[in-house]
C-alpha cells in the first residue's frame, strides 16, 4: 500500500493571519509559520489527489504549492472560510477538460448551489467554467482508492462533516476541523488513527471551536499516533506553542507535508 501524503494548504482561522489591523506579536512575527491562510488540505493517496475545502486563499495556496490537479473535492461544511474559493476550481476543470466531483453533506451542496448557481446550470457549463459533479455525502464512500467514513461534528449552529480515511485495513487519517467537541461516535470512527488533524483555535474557550487542551484530550481519547492542530488563531505563536505540546502532538503550519 503506498504512503499517503497530506499537505496543509492553510492552517488559519476565518480571519487569516496576520489579521487586518492587528498589532499583536503573532501578526507581526518574522516566523513564516505564523503566517496562516484559511484552513484547507490536500491528500495524495497514491491513486489520486483529494482536495479538502476551498477557502478564500485557495488560488494563492495553489500557486504557492504548484498545484493544478485534483481528482475530487471534499467539503467539510459551507462556512465562507472553507468554501468561497470554489470558483477557482474552474482552472482545474479547464486543464483536465472534465467535471470535478464535489462531495458534501446535503446542506453543504445546497449552499454551494445557492451561492454559485451558474456552476450548477448544466446549460451554461462552458469549458472555462467550474464544472462540478455534486455527490451527496450520506454515508461511507470510496474515492481515490480509500474508504471515507463521514462523521458529524458539532460546530455551533451547523454540523461539520468529519472525514476519516481508511486503507489497507488501517485508519490512516482523521480530519476534524471546525468543531467544538469530538462526540463518542466520531472518536470511535477515528480510533487509533495514524494521523489526526483537529481544530485547536486557541487556549481560551470558544463557543464553536476547541481549545488546545481540548484537542490534546481528544487526541488521547482517540489514541492517535500523531496529531496536528489546525484552524489556529493569532493567539498561538508557532514556536512557543509547539514547544509546550507533547512530543506526538504538533502545531501544523501552511505548507507542512506529512507522510502517513
Amino acid at each position: 500500500m503506498p504512503d499517503f501524503h497530506l499537505t496543509f494548504l492553510g492552517t488559519g482561522t476565518s480571519h487569516g493571519i496576520p489579521v487586518i489591523g492587528c498589532g499583536c506579536r503573532v501578526c507581526h512575527s518574522d516566523d513564516p509559520r505564523d503566517r496562516r491562510t484559511r484552513s484547507a488540505a490536500r491528500l495524495e493517496t497514491g491513486t489520486g489527489v483529494i482536495q479538502i475545502d476551498t477557502p478564500p486563499d485557495f488560488r494563492e495556496q495553489c500557486l504557492r504549492g504548484g498545484y493544478f490537479h485534483a481528482d475530487a473535492v471534499l467539503y467539510t461544511h459551507s462556512h465562507m472560510d472553507h468554501m468561497i474559493g470554489f470558483d477557482d476550481l474552474r482552472r482545474f476543470c479547464e486543464l483536465s477538460d472534465r467535471e470535478m466531483p464535489v462531495y458534501g453533506a446535503p446542506q453543504t451542496l445546497a449552499d454551494l448551489r445557492r451561492i454559485f448557481p451558474y456552476a450548477f446550470d448544466g446549460e451554461r457549463q462552458f469549458r472555462t467554467y467550474v464544472r462540478p459533479r455534486p455527490v451527496e455525502i450520506t454515508g461511507p464512500f470510496e474515492i481515490c482508492g480509500v474508504e471515507v467514513i463521514p462523521t458529524p461534528l458539532p460546530h455551533g449552529r451547523v454540523t461539520t462533516t468529519g472525514l476519516v480515511f481508511r486503507a489497507g485495513g488501517r485508519t490512516k487519517l482523521a480530519y476534524f476541523t471546525d468543531c467544538q467537541e469530538v462526540p463518542e461516535s466520531a472518536a470511535e470512527a477515528a480510533r487509533d488513527c495514524d494521523v489526526l488533524v483537529i481544530d485547536a483555535l486557541r487556549h481560551t474557550p470558544h463557543p464553536t471551536h476547541m481549545t488546545v487542551q481540548q484537542a490534546v484530550e481528544a487526541a488521547r481519547k482517540i489514541g492517535a499516533r500523531r496529531t496536528y492542530l489546525t484552524h489556529i488563531c493569532h493567539e498561538l505563536p508557532h514556536r512557543e506553542t509547539g514547544a509546550a505540546l507533547p512530543g506526538d502532538i504538533h502545531l501544523a503550519h501552511d505548507g507542512l507535508s506529512v507522510t502517513i
